[in-house]
């Protein structure tokens, strides 16, 4: 079983920065993809940046230079530091965790990011 909790999210203002965590418990490879992703009021559900076991990122490019992924392998959290944040940066950012052969994908329930003017 595998669990993944964030925290970090809230309100803020436009130009603000938050930064979210995601810690990860549980039968976790130590190889694997870590993520987050968010969905805004009415959209669907977009990746916003992804980090591997050995540090390779990739960014969507609304989030780069922007956003930051990093994370800590020994305690299998991802972090994204969020800075110079826009009213359509609101959205549940969500983290997941991907490993194994076939992959299976893992994710966290969610962290509320609200951007105001």
């Amino acid at each position: 079983q595998v669990q993944l909790v964030e925290s970090g999210g809230g309100l803020v203002q436009a130009g603000g920065s938050l930064r979210l965590s995601c810690e990860g418990s549980g039968s976790i490879s130590a190889f694997n993809t870590m993520g987050w992703s968010r969905q805004g009021p009415g959209k669907e559900r977009e990746v916003v940046a992804v980090i591997a076991t050995d540090g390779n990122t990739d960014y969507a490019d609304f989030a780069k230079g922007r956003f930051t992924i990093s994370r800590d392998n020994v305690k299998n959290t991802v972090y994204l530091q969020m800075n110079n944040l826009k009213l359509e940066d609101t959205a549940v950012y969500v983290c997941s965790i991907r490993f194994g052969v076939p992959p299976h994908v893992y994710w966290g329930q969610g962290t509320q990011v609200t951007v105001s003017s």
